[in-house]
């Protein structure tokens, strides 16, 4: 059975790009009846930031995204945090080098520093691996009194001893095969000196003992795939098959998305809030909409159809049809897909769904409040525009649109507006379009002249639903009170 696993860091909030790598793991399991697994990588300590975790489960969560093992629910193959694995780590760290695929290394940060510097200046780039090994402090030059010594003091990190002009062949399901001569390759560290495995190790450990079959995940590891076929190599394991996800390019095309592109351009980049910075939640965005926007950045399904529920995706969903190179990213398009996905929504559901966005005009219309929501809601392209586009029918205008006021300058609405109220008095709304021709040609004034009179007293702008669809919700007082407001406007 397919299992496939999303592993975020819990080092800050849930980017689009780790969202959309969970949600490739999850349609790739739904589609071959697999299993999703979310395995939390925590050994960096010094990087973890408090609440992190919690904040990837509720945007999970948020956006309908379910694994089927995580750290809360647990799992057959659990722990699934790897701070909780640590004793793992190290019998296969013991394993490596005792079987001469790893070697302590005792060199201190100076040391690194000083030859680093030395090579980028003559070579052009550092790399610790079979071709200066023998220069650095390390249990390869070291006595075994020696090396046990150091390894006591906890003075010691275990590197993966890579062998020289070797070809590592490694397979990714999106780029192909891939060929890499291991003098291009550096002996990683895999355990820190404090014990805790580094990303290389932990990950091929965890990944071999959960079962995973197919790792997806974004193309910056794309560099690190050698490095952990060899460690696949060094245990003799089977490893599993890769596939790497093209980056979200920012819209200019020009670099990775990141919060700094979305902070200066006025979008979100998070799922959900991330303490003051907004997310996709409280800009106004469906979950099943923004899933759909993210999921076409690098895939692109075959057949014209651009709207898709998650599980269409998950019907849908086929690793071919994942491109290679980067996906720019576009705001504009998001909330098309948005405006799309609330218009398929029935007003019982919109109302049900957002029931603070919708109380105002629940209070005041009451049964009626769906028929208005049904009226309105072409009109709507985020949840957030619900408060505004529903205002002009529970709330009097208390600015007008200046554009607006500009284009009816031409036209007496003191004349216009009396007329408009006589017609309402002796007419029906029903009737008041009749009523309003029948007075513009006996005073010789277009139609559009009452049209846009009308609108602006009772809305404010001369955009909104239809008007007279708008005047038989809000009736004839309140709407001849808005007539009389905008009249004794200076």
């Amino acid at each position: 059975m397919e299992r496939v696993r999303f592993a975020p860091s819990p080092t800050g909030p849930l980017h689009i790009g780790g969202l959309r790598t969970a949600l490739f793991n999850c349609l790739y399991a739904r589609k071959l009846g697999g299993s999703f697994i979310l395995r939390v990588e925590d050994t960096d300590q010094n990087r973890k930031v408090d609440n992190s975790e919690q904040y990837i489960h509720d945007s999970l969560t948020w956006c309908g995204i379910e694994p089927d093992e995580d750290p809360i629910k647990g799992g057959e193959y659990g722990p699934y945090r790897q701070s909780e694995r640590r004793k793992l780590y190290e019998t296969f760290i013991q394993q490596l080098i005792d079987s001469g695929g790893a070697y302590y290394a005792f060199d201190t940060a100076e040391d690194l520093a000083s030859a680093r510097e030395k090579d980028e200046k003559e070579k052009g780039g550092f790399k610790y691996n079979a071709l200066n090994r023998h220069l650095f402090a390390n249990s390869l030059n070291s006595t075994e009194e020696e090396t046990a010594k150091r390894v006591g003091e906890g003075d010691a990190v275990v590197r993966l001893k890579v062998d020289a002009d070797q070809v590592v062949m490694s397979s990714d399901l999106v780029r192909g095969n891939i060929r890499v001569n291991t003098s291009e390759l550096e002996d990683k560290i895999l355990m820190k000196k404090d014990g805790m495995p580094t990303y290389h190790f932990a990950n091929v450990v965890d990944d071999h003992l959960m079962k995973i079959t197919t790792v997806i995940r974004g193309e910056e590891w794309l560099p690190s795939l050698p490095i952990h076929q060899l460690l696949y190599n060094a245990f003799g394991w089977e490893a599993p098959k890769f596939m790497h996800l093209p980056l979200i390019l920012n819209p200019s095309g020009k670099g990775k998305l990141s919060k700094r592109d979305g902070d200066k351009n006025g979008y979100p980049v998070f799922p959900i809030q991330w303490n003051e910075t907004m997310g996709y939640k409280e800009a106004g965005f469906l979950p099943e909409a923004h899933l759909n926007y993210i999921a076409q950045l690098g895939w692109s399904p075959k057949g014209n159809n651009e709207i898709m529920t998650l599980r269409d995706m998950e019907g849908a969903f086929d690793v071919a049809e994942i491109q290679k190179g980067g996906a720019r990213f576009d705001y504009e398009k998001a909330k098309w897909i948005n405006q799309q996905h609330l218009n398929r929504l029935s007003a019982e559901e919109i109302i049900e769904r957002y029931p603070v966005q919708t109380k105002k005009l629940r209070d005041k219309f009451g049964k009626e409040a769906p028929e208005i929501v049904d009226l309105i809601k072409e009109r709507l392209v985020l949840v957030n525009d619900l408060e505004e586009t529903t205002r002009c029918f529970v709330e009097d205008p208390v600015n007008y649109d200046e554009k607006a006021l500009i284009r009816i300058q031409k036209i007496d609405k003191k004349k216009v507006g009396s007329l408009v109220k006589k017609s309402l008095e002796n007419s029906e709304i029903i009737n008041l379009k009749e009523a309003f021709i029948k007075a513009g040609d006996e005073n010789d004034i277009g139609l559009g002249a009452f049209m846009q009179v009308t609108r602006i007293a009772v809305v404010g702008s001369l955009s909104g639903p239809d008007l007279f669809e708008l005047l038989k919700f809000i009736g004839k007082d309140v709407t001849l009170r808005r007539l009389d407001q905008l009249i004794n406007k200076q």
